[in-house]
């Protein structure tokens, strides 16, 4: 049995492992021939794991609508002492680094749990601080709406009350993509990744039933905004979103979030809003209580073309959330 068959089997049992390195996730993302893994393993134990997308042989890069991936520790075999956890830890991560050698170029965006990236700057690669912005204990709605903050309270407040906004879970993909491109559009982008690849990854998420899409609309029937959010046990991911841009002063963006945060509260108690590097974006997640969470973009070797067009489309996703007023943000 190979390494991919071997962590295949072990993802039907463990839990932990994150939701973007699940094999049905990868399969969609990467295609099933792209991605491959790399174990640590003791006997018939798997200590750790660490999947891969390659778009190319010798390439390491970052599938499209995947926030992280990077190692994974089994947390059934680290020791309970923290210095043996740290030891046992980098002991896993070298032996990652050491099988990576033979790659030109590398580039993942390593999961907020891999706070000790030492083996991999041991071996001469590089590190970036990102951050993302994650909701705790999001099943007390209670204390979730007191920290939301006074601009984002009053917004969909207004939304729902004096705009008339409804929100709608599963609306229909079509009308998700429509309106996800008119952000775009709006800032002459061109839509992230493929489209028919985002419809795959909705359509496999509502099979698994761990990915919906909420729209917010009007009394007319206009849909002012929509989001895709995703979710294991252990969190939830706002995945990708937009909104028309002839009705961001309706509130409706805010609204939306807070409904969707609440309506996946049955399924996990925490919520990613996956973060952004522009400052008035960081701002208004902020505004929902939110704690800064960093994480690590780890990079070896020459720029590739390939990985150039990922990082272009990542500043994409980020400019569909422009700085903006907060009343108009999603």
């Amino acid at each position: 049995m190979s390494e991919k068959d071997r962590y295949i089997a072990l993802c039907i049992t463990e839990e932990s492992i994150p939701l973007f390195g699940r094999p049905w996730w990868l399969d969609v993302v990467c295609g099933a021939s792209k991605w491959d893994v790399l174990l640590v393993e003791d006997g018939n134990n798997i200590l750790a794991a660490m999947p891969l997308y390659k778009p190319l042989s010798n390439v390491i890069s970052m599938p499209c609508y995947t926030q992280t991936m990077g190692p994974w520790i089994n947390p059934r075999f680290e020791p309970k002492a923290y210095g043996k956890q740290i030891t046992h830890r980098q002991e896993c991560l070298k032996k990652f680094v050491s099988r990576l050698d033979g790659y030109s170029s590398f580039l993942q965006n390593f999961h907020s749990g891999i706070t000790d990236w030492l083996p991999f700057y041991w071996g001469g690669y590089n590190q970036t601080t990102r951050y993302s912005y994650v909701l705790e204990g999001i099943n007390n709605q209670e204390i979730l709406w007191d920290n939301l903050s006074q601009n984002i309270q009053r917004n969909i407040r207004s939304a729902r009350d004096k705009k008339g906004i409804i929100c709608k879970k599963g609306i229909p993909v079509d009308d998700f993509l429509k309106v996800n491109a008119q952000s775009f559009g709006r800032q002459g982008l061109a839509v992230k990744g493929d489209e028919q690849l985002l419809k795959r990854l909705i359509e496999c998420c509502r099979l698994r039933n761990q990915g919906e899409l909420w729209g917010a609309y009007d009394s007319t029937g206009q849909l002012h905004a929509a989001i895709f959010v995703v979710w294991q046990k252990s969190s939830a991911y706002y995945l990708a979103g937009g909104e028309d841009p002839a009705l961001r002063s309706s509130g409706a963006g805010s609204l939306l979030m807070w409904e969707a945060i609440c309506s996946v509260s049955r399924f996990t108690d925490r919520f990613d809003f996956e973060g952004s590097m522009l400052e008035g974006v960081e701002h208004y997640f902020r505004k929902f209580g939110t704690i800064q969470t960093p994480y690590f973009t780890i990079t070896r070797g020459k720029m590739c073309l390939l990985h150039r067009a990922w990082l272009k489309l990542g500043k994409f996703v980020t400019k569909q959330h422009d700085e903006r007023d907060d009343n108009r943000k999603i």
